[in-house]
């Protein structure tokens, strides 16, 4: 897998508005790394910086050590809202990407059906966007980010709008993929217990313009189960990431 580095990054939108950094942050090859800090201090534009969408002001992000200037095959990305085309079948949507890269029908269908089976989504493969649930709707967002094979993941917030319940089944089933394919994942999230029970180590970033505060180990066991939640250790560790983000900033502790 490859690792993804921030050197120096910052961004400042044309307005004047300096969202982010210069902020120097490294997820290690195959490593669980979350993101979170208050709103609007620039994880969603981190992100975007390492998926190749936006091109910071300052500093370079490297993928595997080369210098990134645009989107990246090996680079996928998930968002907060799936974003999936009404009018085309989970399966269609799923295999997209691929269709835009001229793979021939054939082999984008069977890879497309790997996908699906691997996300649970088998037997809703030719349904359309209006008949899916929201968790269902995610699962093929990230179905269509996994289809080339990525070895980098991106998410930036990609259970915000679910329910808690869907929420914690989604969690399980990203650390199962993750864990069976050792993908480097970059989680952002305004959740604190989310952040904690997902990763091996969680950034905070300080208000806008975000700049890194601290690193937190997360040294829990794996695999994770919710139940951790509610352990001491787990809430000495939500208490360290809370007292690192900066006064005056909140998120979320869900």
């Amino acid at each position: 897998m490859l690792r993804v580095t921030f050197e120096g990054v910052a961004h400042c939108f044309p307005t004047g508005v300096e969202a982010l950094g210069p902020l120097t942050l490294e997820a290690a090859p195959g490593e669980f790394l979350a993101v979170v800090g208050p709103s609007g201090c620039g994880k969603t534009t981190l992100l975007r910086t390492a998926a190749g969408l936006l091109r910071p002001s300052g500093g370079r992000v490297l993928i595997g050590g080369d210098p990134l200037s645009g989107p990246a095959a090996s680079v996928g990305m998930v968002f907060q809202q799936p974003a999936l085309l009404p009018w085309r079948t989970v399966i269609q949507n799923v295999a997209l990407p691929l269709e835009m890269r001229g793979v021939p029908p054939s082999v984008r269908r069977a890879q497309a059906d790997a996908v699906l089976a691997a996300l649970g989504l088998a037997d809703f493969r030719d349904r359309f966007v209006a008949e899916l649930s929201g968790g269902m709707a995610q699962r093929a967002a990230l179905g269509r980010a996994l289809i080339y094979d990525p070895k980098v993941l991106l998410l930036d917030e990609p259970f915000g709008a679910l329910d808690a319940l869907t929420r914690e089944a989604l969690q399980l089933d990203l650390l199962r993929l993750w864990a069976e394919t050792g993908k480097t994942m970059i989680l952002v999230t305004h959740s604190i217990t989310e952040a904690t029970f997902m990763a091996d180590r969680v950034a905070v970033l300080s208000a806008r313009p975000g700049r890194l505060r601290a690193v937190v180990p997360i040294p829990l066991p794996r695999p994770r189960q919710h139940a951790m939640i509610h352990s001491e250790e787990f809430g000495i560790l939500v208490a360290q990431i809370r007292a690192n983000i900066e006064a005056g900033g909140n998120v979320a502790n869900q």
